[in-house]
């Protein structure tokens, strides 16, 4: 039975059928009953897979990017300037001065299908007829894996207010998208051999993808590189016995950081070695990590009696089960190019971080919490 010979069509409401175009309800029959209803599972599945291929289109665009959806009086003016104050903030921890997102603004009326799948969106609509004034987070509107922040004010002066009271939360869900996207592609590809080598050596394991190659192997420190001819990403692990809560301050981890890096990191010339460059100051923040005490810290390093510097962050983890700190380091050499995004990689592995004894971390951080 094809559609275009259907004579009848039925529709089911709070559980009636009702017969529609000339049949007459006593000549149906069961099996154009089961028939029809067939046709209509299958036209109900395709929408149902149509509306689900939209929001499986892969995302477009390069890491780092972000379109803001604005009228362009609206972007040139106050509005746009609290934004830009908030998505152009330089990042942190970086030798040049680099945005935290490249943005561009386009307006509603060219929002077409070409843009809809950028990765990171955000849709500024200012309008008095509106209920009231919000901000909305939204995921895979439009493709996969995609984030999406809706800014719905009744006046520009209520969208400014908006934007200065949730520019945090924005920067962390859009910051949180691009980790996670990075961490997504590492899963898939991770170098099995340097994973083993960090869970013997370490008892811990990092989602470092394949064309990192271990550049140092030495007790109780690892040193993983990716070469180009043009960059150079690296990832350094090693560990220290934990003694007490002083130890969780930037002067401390720096001073270990520059000790251990020292004796195990070389440039290129000889007696040269990475330290950290004090005179620009780097910042510093505790959080938890897989909800283990930690520590962040962002600078520059360089080499000692040679040319080389660069970005670096360096993650500092509790392992309290094992009474010890793991530390996580990652640093850029790209002297001819932008290096926010080169950085953010090694990032996303370092916070890749996964410890075999989380449950005993977890079990002693709670009793620890109780005892307060």
């Amino acid at each position: 039975m094809s559609l275009l010979n259907l004579n009848f069509c039925l529709s089911v409401v709070s559980g009636k059928v009702f017969v529609v175009n000339g049949t007459n309800p006593k000549n149906i029959t069961m099996k154009q009953i089961f028939s029809v209803t067939f046709i209509v599972l299958v036209i109900f599945s395709l929408f149902s897979c149509g509306d689900k291929a939209v929001t499986q289109r892969k995302i477009s665009g390069k890491a780092g990017e972000l379109i803001v959806v604005v009228p362009k009086e609206t972007w040139d003016g106050k509005v746009g300037e609290a934004m830009k104050k908030v998505l152009q903030q330089p990042q942190a921890g970086l030798p040049q001065s680099e945005p935290l997102f490249t943005v561009v603004d386009i307006p509603p009326a060219a929002f077409k299908d070409i843009f809809k799948t950028t990765r990171n969106i955000i849709n500024v609509r200012i309008s008095p007829t509106l209920d009231s004034s919000r901000v909305e987070f939204k995921e895979d509107v439009w493709a996969w894996p995609q984030a999406v922040v809706n800014i719905n004010a009744k006046t520009a002066d209520e969208c400014i207010d908006l934007v200065d009271q949730n520019g945090d939360k924005i920067l962390a869900f859009m910051l949180k998208a691009e980790r996670d996207r990075l961490q997504m592609n590492y899963a898939k590809s991770v170098d099995k051999p340097i994973r083993n080598t960090l869970l013997t050596k370490f008892n811990l394991n990092l989602n470092i993808p394949v064309g990192f190659k271990i550049a140092v192997d030495k007790e109780n420190f690892i040193w993983l590189r990716y070469d180009t001819p043009e960059i150079t990403q690296s990832i350094a692990v090693y560990t220290f016995p934990y003694q007490s809560d002083s130890t969780f301050t930037a002067d401390y981890l720096l001073n270990i950081r520059d000790s251990v890096m020292k004796n195990n990191v070389e440039g290129s010339l000889p007696g040269s070695y990475m330290t950290t460059e004090r005179r620009a100051t780097p910042s510093f923040g505790i959080l938890k990590v897989k909800n283990n005490y930690s520590a962040e810290i962002r600078g520059l390093w360089k080499m000692e009696k040679d040319f080389m510097g660069g970005p670096f962050i360096n993650l500092s983890v509790l392992d309290i089960s094992n009474n010890r700190v793991i530390v996580l380091d990652g640093f850029v050499y790209a002297p001819r190019f932008d290096k926010r995004n080169y950085l953010r990689q090694v990032e996303a592995m370092v916070y890749s971080l996964e410890l075999p004894d989380q449950k005993e971390n977890d079990k002693m951080n709670s009793e620890l919490q109780m005892g307060n």
